[in-house]
């Protein structure tokens, strides 16, 4: 195991409240759809209610919108790379928090998006909280808000997206994504330098993340403690326990199109299934290794939507 079983039980429980914060997220922007007479033919005109403008558009395919993602996927990338070779810091840090801002709102309607509050007060609640959670969390670096905060920002990001397909581009989007991570980190090994550069130098993760130290650490800390020299000179290693973004959002985005599709409890069990693939990885990994957790992730969403189809075809 790579990390302490106390340390892996906490990364894999705040995974699923995550996953289940999302489905409620994106249950609750499930849209209102009316069947509209157009030139003698019957089509369903959906009407959402995302916060700024978030709105989907209707006149697009599942497959071009796949494509749109994984090319905006593709150049989120490049330019990450690009901004760290540049040393622009800052630049990503403001990124960081105009994505932090507008998925935090995104969920927080969710929480208000059929109650009577004025629209005014709407906007001051889904602006205004964002904000300040997305200050603490990126310029004062505090662990708890960085972690609750990653809670809801999924939930935000996946609510967005899931509205743009359907399952079978869902499903080839993990796919492609799992491809992706393998030759990330086992091939090309810029994942590691990503994640290193932005706990080091932008200082904001995007991901789950829980620093801790271990059992033999702590034994030198208290040596050190009792030590009359007081340990000057010598470091106590800090172990982290991380999480990438993508591995929680992705998913959750299957999740939620399951949702959309067959319901509450099989997107439950999207959520179970990845979940469950998630602990496996991190039961069998070991120290000092780096692991791609997509294709786990991936594998154990297709057996739980092929438990969905199962269950759904003998009911």
């Amino acid at each position: 195991m790579k990390h302490t079983l106390k340390i892996t039980l906490i990364l894999i429980a705040m995974f699923l409240i995550a996953q289940l914060v999302g489905i409620a997220v994106i249950n609750q922007y499930k849209p209102d759809v009316k069947q509209i007479n157009v030139d003698g033919k019957t089509i369903e005109n959906k009407t959402y209610n995302f916060p700024f403008g978030m709105n989907p558009p209707q006149d697009t395919s599942p497959e071009s919108n796949l494509w749109s993602i994984v090319i905006a996927i593709a150049l989120g990338v490049i330019i990450i790379l690009t901004l760290m070779k540049v040393r622009a810091e800052l630049f990503i840090r403001f990124w960081f928090f105009l994505v932090i801002v507008f998925a935090l709102g995104v969920t927080i309607n969710s929480i208000i998006v059929h109650s009577q509050i004025s629209l005014s007060a709407r906007y001051l609640i889904i602006v205004g909280i964002p904000l300040i959670l997305a200050i603490y969390k990126v310029f004062r670096r505090n662990m708890i808000i960085h972690n609750l905060t990653e809670l809801m920002v999924y939930p935000g990001i996946a609510a967005i997206i899931v509205p743009l397909l359907n399952l079978p581009m869902t499903v080839i989007l993990l796919v492609l994504i799992s491809v992706y991570d393998i030759y990330a980190v086992w091939q090309a090994g810029f994942m590691q330098k990503m994640a290193k550069y932005q706990i080091e130098k932008v200082k904001v993760f995007a991901g789950l993340f829980v620093p801790y130290i271990r059992k033999e650490d702590k034994a030198l800390l208290e040596k050190l403690k009792k030590s009359k020299s007081k340990g000057k000179g010598k470091k106590i290693k800090v172990s982290l326990a991380i999480l990438g973004g993508g591995d929680v959002v992705f998913p959750l985005i299957l999740a939620g199109v399951v949702l959309m599709t067959f319901g509450f409890f099989s997107a439950i069990i999207i959520a179970l299934g990845a979940t469950i693939a998630l602990s496996f990885l991190f039961y069998y990994s070991e120290k000092g290794k780096f692991y791609p957790a997509m294709p786990f992730i991936t594998g154990g969403c297709l057996i739980a939507l092929g438990l969905v189809y199962l269950i759904n075809y003998l009911m």
